[in-house]
């Protein structure tokens, strides 16, 4: 089992920015991607970014060249730094982990949960 934590967010103003963190905790060893999911209000949940332990970072488009993931392996923390905030920004920003992914059955991990308002 693996336990995500994110904190941070919360309200940002368009142009501005904020930073959201996540820290991983159980069977660390058997994660392989951590990112970052947004679910805007109505809408569905959808990948932001995400890296693998490799160090290969993805991001969705609408946040290229303005958001930037980082991780820390020996720290288990995935995080997300938003800049140039923009309106649509908002929604609720869950961390995600993929783990065992060599094995028939690979898991998906979530967190709670992290609410960030971008105002104008």
């Amino acid at each position: 089992q693996v336990q995500l934590v994110e904190s941070g967010g919360g309200l940002g103003q368009v142009g501005g920015s904020l930073r959201l963190s996540c820290t991983a905790s159980g069977n660390t060893d058997t994660i392989n991607t951590l990112g970052w999911w947004r679910q805007a209000p109505g809408s569905q949940r959808d990948c932001v970014a995400g890296m693998t332990s490799g160090g290969s970072p993805h991001y969705t488009e609408s946040v290229k060249g303005r958001f930037t993931i980082s991780r820390d392996n020996d720290k288990n923390t995935i995080n997300l730094q938003m800049s140039s905030l923009k309106s649509e920004d908002t929604g609720v920003y869950y961390c995600h982990a993929i783990a065992e992914i060599l094995s028939p059955q690979p898991k998906d991990y979530w967190g709670k949960g992290i609410p960030v308002t971008v105002s104008s």
